[in-house]
């Protein structure tokens, strides 16, 4: 049976993931910070009994990342990893970024997905052809930077493409896919109710490019749709 560990699982893109992939009969492992709140893993666990199990995890705390394979001895191999719980600080502007905003950005944002994946390795070796999948954001592309808006979420994901870059450079030769990806703005909690998209499109989009991906296409940046995002 496939595996995937998804963090961020609670709600929005990571909701979706977790949903389409039980669907898909895949076996998955949540990952929130406090799953006994999260009422809809709980119902997908009632639906999807044996297949999913909710693990609290802060994708803050460095040491947690680190410990974590010792908490996944039941998971002989891992197909695929979807670095998706993010943090975007609304309402900055030049004159009130904070730097705390911006450590707690890079932390989530950026170190997180690096250090989980670095902690994960063996498991994805373990699988044949194996997935990461980042998800970024067209706000962290520097060729279309043009305003200074959302400058911590938007520097903490254009730090976070370099770290993609660099697992694929690591992680390609051992057969492990290492992607970035921009879902597009898609209506949940982070991307407000004006977005134009809704979370199922962008997940259904994001995971047929995955499934077509090989390690000669690691690093590179993608659109749920399949198109290039400049760098």
């Amino acid at each position: 049976m496939r595996s995937a560990l998804i963090t961020g699982a609670n709600r929005g893109l990571g909701l979706e993931f977790t949903t389409q992939l039980l669907d898909a009969g895949w076996q998955v492992t949540a990952c929130c910070r406090a799953p006994s709140q999260a009422r809809e893993l709980h119902t997908l666990a009632a639906r999807h009994a044996g297949r999913i199990e909710l693990l609290a995890l802060d994708v803050a705390d460095a040491a947690a990342l680190t410990e974590l394979p010792a908490r996944l001895r039941a998971l002989r191999h891992l197909d695929l990893l979807i670095n998706n719980a993010g943090v975007l600080v609304s309402g900055e502007r030049f004159g009130t970024v904070r730097s705390e905003d911006l450590a707690r950005s890079f932390a989530i944002n950026a170190s997180a997905p690096l250090l989980l994946t670095q902690a994960l390795a063996r498991l994805l070796e373990k699988a044949h052809a194996a997935k990461v999948l980042c998800i970024s954001s067209q706000l962290g592309s520097i060729a279309q930077a043009s305003s200074f808006r959302t400058v911590s979420y938007a520097m903490s994901k254009a730090a976070l493409d370099m770290a993609v870059r660099r697992l694929a450079a690591e992680l390609g030769p051992r057969g492990i896919s290492v992607l970035a990806m921009h879902p597009g703005w898609v209506r949940t909690d982070m991307g407000g109710g004006s977005a134009p998209l809704q979370a199922p499109e962008s997940v259904k989009g994001m995971l047929a490019v995955l499934a077509r991906a090989t390690p000669a296409q690691g690093g590179h940046f993608y659109a749920y749709d399949g198109s290039e995002v400049p760098w």
